[in-house]
């Protein structure tokens, strides 16, 4: 369980670094770590407590509804980790419509870690509080 929650948590700080890395550079991506360290690593240990309960709920019983809101705040740690080095997207997709989104985002870049950090928070309590359940009861 402690384990597989760490990777879930090192593997979203993987695609954090890849998605960034493809977009402007390993270089940048490192700086951007460095400025926003406290929430990326915040959302990735999110993620991971929210696997590592998963993990342990899902080897006690099957819960259907668990699944889906890792899922969801899973996608939205990504989502915000992302958010930060998104704007330079203009790059390389000079679309209208993207830059004006992509011009949205990085004026609330902060707005949106502390989003993906609240769904992370919701998602372990939700879990948590299954976790407690059950093992009361044992």
């Amino acid at each position: 369980m402690l384990v597989k929650g760490l990777l879930a948590s090192l593997a979203l700080l993987g695609i954090y670094f890849l998605l960034v890395s493809l977009i402007s550079g390993f270089g940048f991506a490192q700086e951007q770590f460095v400025r926003y360290w406290y929430f990326i690593l915040a959302l990735s240990a999110g993620f991971g407590v929210q696997v590592g309960l998963y993990i342990y709920l899902r080897t006690k019983i099957a819960e259907k509804n668990v699944g889906k809101v890792i899922a969801v705040s899973g996608t939205t740690s990504t989502l915000s980790m992302i958010s930060c080095c998104s704007h330079y997207l203009i790059n390389i997709l000079p679309v209208i419509g993207v830059t004006g989104v992509i011009t949205l985002i990085s004026q609330y870049q902060i707005q949106i870690f502390w989003i993906g950090i609240l769904a992370n928070l919701i998602g372990i309590f939700y879990i948590g509080k299954k976790a407690c359940l059950l093992r009361k009861m044992e």
